[in-house]
């Protein structure tokens, strides 16, 4: 039998957004699950976040982010993302993200979008099935 790798997701908190209660609920049922979860502390930015993605080698990014600034924090990202060549991870969003937003944020490339309130199974079933994808 062999041994299938755990996903490996970094949850960040992105600027000034010091609400990390959800980020903690999320990464502690995500390593239940049985991935590995590296947590980046609150008041990251992007050039950190994407640092620690890299020195980490993770398959997936998720930014919580609670302070309507999705947006731009995650277009910021993606240009982070392309200038380092790191393209092939998945990037999720969760937060307080009103559902007229998530059309844009898909169209960025966030594979995955998870408003307050998103049922933790739903999260964790998507990263499993999207990481079979790979």
């Amino acid at each position: 039998m062999g041994t299938q790798k755990k996903i490996k997701v970094l949850i960040a908190k992105p600027g000034l957004d010091g609400h990390d209660r959800g980020a903690k609920v999320v990464s502690l049922a995500l390593k239940d699950a049985g991935m590995e979860v590296i947590y980046s502390g609150l008041h990251r930015t992007i050039d950190q976040i994407v640092n620690i993605a890299i020195q980490e080698d993770v398959d997936v990014i998720g930014l919580s982010i609670m302070t309507g600034a999705h947006i731009p924090i995650t277009q910021r990202l993606f240009q982070k993302i392309r200038e380092k060549g790191i393209g092939n991870k998945t990037v999720f969003v969760g937060g307080v993200i009103p559902s007229r937003d998530i059309p844009k944020l898909k169209e960025m490339g966030v594979s995955g979008v998870f408003p307050g309130g998103t049922p933790l199974a739903e999260t964790i079933k998507f990263l499993q099935s999207t990481m079979l994808k790979r």
